[in-house]
């Protein structure tokens, strides 16, 4: 009978014990060479001298000859400033000691016992010739193999293909190379003692990186969009949990459930998604800075914003909980169980961290079952330093699943919904034991709620220029909040040459009355308002307006000064003729507040960059038309605006009050063009003789907040 050959696994399993072991003792070895630098800098040997010179001039020859003959410990000094500035020196001249070598075939062990189990790294050549550069410390070589590698198959797929022995490969070579920086995080990696806390390439400090991060945290209840709402689950498994953190996406938010298990006890599961996407950010935990942090420090702002959520969400003291993440959600939720003020306040019954670097992280309480999945063509749970290679059995207690698919594909082996795929369809055995485990949780969903999470109190929406007293009016349309406040919005003001006799006619024997006039026209403007999110809801608003002089005292000759004092002390203001709006909300509260000609019409309104398009009516009645290039500008503060208006014989000043920055464009080239509607305001513009006319200049603020409080009458008759 013919024996059957070992399985990978089988093969694999002597080479780690064998690495294990290498790995002990080099670490031995350089424990060694740190007393034995110590006994040399602190002059414990050379004590003896005056006593017994012979014996002490020899001990002394002997440790000095130990840590530096190669015959010894090779080129080992270490521990001490003298010893550290040698050992500095030492590298950087190439010098090796004998627990560096130890270590190094250590390394090339677990390589070795990583690519039994994965044929496809010794049957790539291009990721067998950078292994085998970066194993015979070949520098350029290695440089030479990694960008063949990347320029290949680019970035993705090139640390797809070397992700199972990520970190024995830097490990190795951050050994070998001459920086000294990254010795001390080479053995961090390679003895699997705690988190490499610096860049084993360059040696710069990952800590002081991941203490930028800072914050109290915060959390805030937000509503999911309807289609986030449909996808969360009513379960309690560990696939109905994926799928909530795939629902609700690395958006910088969590969940928080309340469960009602088989037994009727209502227990919280805590489910904290991977990093948000994009850059870092002053406001989310959840993001590269925060990944950063969760995975090296013990406490950050995103295990302690979720701490604010579990508060908000009314978790009774006592209560069991399960925590659940994803990426450096799983970093964040292992942070929370580690805890041990958190543990006493609540009893965290279970730990489910997937594809997640927690691998130094440890539960405050013996009773917190722990699990791990981690794919190991997935990069990111190799961060803190241990990756598949690893010989060590860093969490004896835990249920570690470490898996190849294959598919291997990197960034998406890291997405959630890869892992909910694998575990609902490779990985069987591994689901049934963490859902079996999880059965207390197995019930109804009885409450949810998602959070915003932030590394500080966010400040109240609109803070500080939008909060302001307030108070409600009635009208047609419905309540009214006042002061109308826009927190998102964008304008366009475009002045024009009008006729002068048009615009006197137009505003009437009713006051204010006298128009601005520039070289015998009368100034008159377009303001386009794109009110993005207010208290009367979205809404968009054209208005015709004529610039007009201050009702009690014309002055002719000091309108361009007071034009340009601030609105609260300024006279003259723009007599509002005609008002397009496109809700009725809004159109009430024109009519009804203001006491503005409005009605209501289909408007498109973009303003941004250097071109602008304003457009009211319907293709079949098109009321008027401002587009075109605005051409060069220079930066202005948007600008407040008087407005006046007519309600039931009382001429009323208001005035829009802006924050945001804004833009002048002195020589736009968009052109107005009224169209053939028998509205108003195509009416109006073409008494102007404004069809097919060009603005004098144009003010737009893309970006900005607007308030405007109630018409106060100013005259009477």
């Amino acid at each position: 009978m013919t024996a059957s050959p070992p399985s990978p696994d089988e093969a694999a399993r002597p080479l780690r014990a064998a690495a294990r072991e290498l790995a002990d003792v080099a670490v031995v070895l350089r424990e060694a060479s740190v007393h034995a630098t110590a006994a040399l800098a602190d002059g414990s040997v050379l004590g003896a001298l005056p006593r017994a010179p012979a014996v002490g001039g020899r001990a002394h020859r002997a440790l000095l000859r130990a840590v530096t003959d190669r015959g010894g410990l090779g080129h080992a000094v270490a521990g001490g400033r003298l010893g550290t500035l040698g050992a500095r020196l030492g590298g950087m001249a190439g010098a090796e000691s004998l627990a560096v070598r130890v270590m190094t075939t250590s390394l090339r062990l677990r390589i070795t016992a990583v690519t039994l189990e994965n044929p496809e790294l010794a049957e790539d050549p291009m990721v067998r010739r950078l292994n085998e550069a970066v194993a015979a410390d070949r520098d350029i070589e290695s440089a030479r193999a990694l960008c063949a590698l990347v320029r290949d198959r680019g970035a993705a797929r090139a640390l797809t293909a070397i992700a199972p022995i990520f970190g024995e490969i830097l490990a190795l070579r951050a050994l070998l190379d001459q920086n000294p920086l990254n010795d001390n995080t080479a053995w961090l990696i390679a003895s699997g003692v705690r988190t490499a806390s610096a860049d084993p390439i360059t040696g710069l400090s990952n800590r002081a990186i991941a203490v930028l991060d800072v914050g109290e945290g915060a959390a805030r209840r937000a509503d999911p969009s309807p289609a986030e709402a449909a996808l969360l689950s009513g379960g309690g498994s560990l696939l109905d949990f994926l799928a909530n953190l795939a629902a609700i996406g690395p958006t910088g938010r969590a969940l928080v459930q309340a469960v009602r298990g088989p037994d009727g006890v209502e227990r919280y599961v805590v489910q904290a998604p991977g990093m948000k996407i994009g850059k870092p950010d002053d406001e989310s935990p959840g993001d590269l800075l925060g990944a950063f942090s969760s995975t090296l420090l013990d406490s950050a702002p995103y295990s302690r914003s979720l701490v604010r959520a579990i508060d908000d969400f009314g978790v009774p003291a006592g209560a069991e909980i399960a925590l659940i993440g994803h990426s450096a959600g799983g970093a964040a939720i292992m942070s929370l169980a580690q805890d041990p003020a958190f543990c006493a306040r609540y009893t965290v019954t279970h730990a489910v961290a997937v594809g997640s670097p927690v691998d130094f992280k440890r539960p405050a309480s013996p009773h917190t079952w722990v699990a791990s999945v981690t794919n190991q063509h997935d990069i990111i749970p190799s961060l803190d330093g241990q990756g598949a290679g690893t010989c060590f059995d860093l969490h004896p207690g835990w249920y570690v699943v470490d898996y190849t698919d294959p598919t291997h594909l990197f960034p998406a082996c890291h997405s959630v919904e890869h892992y909910a795929a694998n575990l609902a369809h490779d990985l069987p055995e591994a689901r049934a034991e963490i859902d079996r485990n999880l059965e207390p949780y197995r019930g109804r969903v009885t409450r949810s709620q998602v959070y915003r999470l932030y590394d500080r109190p966010p400040y109240p929406d609109g803070f500080p220029f939008l909060t302001v007293p307030t108070h409600q009016v009635e009208t047609a349309g419905g309540p009214v909040e006042l002061p109308v406040r826009c927190h998102e919005g964008g304008v366009l003001t475009a002045y024009f040459a009008a006729d002068a006799e048009a615009a006197a006619e137009l505003l009437g024997a009713a006051a204010p009355g006298r128009p601005v006039q520039v070289g015998g026209r009368a100034l008159v403007a377009i303001h386009a308002f794109e009110n993005r999110r207010t208290s009367l809801g979205g809404y968009r608003e054209v208005d015709l307006g004529v610039v007009v002089h201050d009702p009690w005292r014309p002055r002719p000759l000091q309108i361009w000064r007071d034009i340009f004092r601030p609105a609260e002390h300024r006279r003259s203001g723009t007599r509002f003729v005609d008002t397009v709006l496109s809700t009725d909300a809004a159109c009430a509260a024109a009519r009804e507040i203001w006491g503005h000609a409005a009605g209501t019409a289909p408007l498109y309104v973009r303003v941004g960059g250097r071109s602008a398009r304003v457009a009211a009516g319907t293709p079949d009645d098109v009321i008027m038309t401002l587009h075109g290039p605005l051409g060069p500008w220079f930066p202005t503060m948007d600008r407040d605006l008087v407005v006046y208006s007519h309600r039931d014989g009382t001429a009323l000043r208001s005035c829009v009050e802006s924050w945001g920055r804004g833009r002048a464009h002195p020589l736009p080239r968009a052109r107005l063009t009224a169209g053939t509607s028998d509205h108003p305001l195509a009416r109006h513009l073409r008494d102007l003789g404004l069809d097919g006319a060009r603005p004098l200049l144009c003010l737009t603020a893309p970006a900005h907040q607007t308030r405007r409080g109630a018409g106060v009458p100013v005259l009477t008759g």
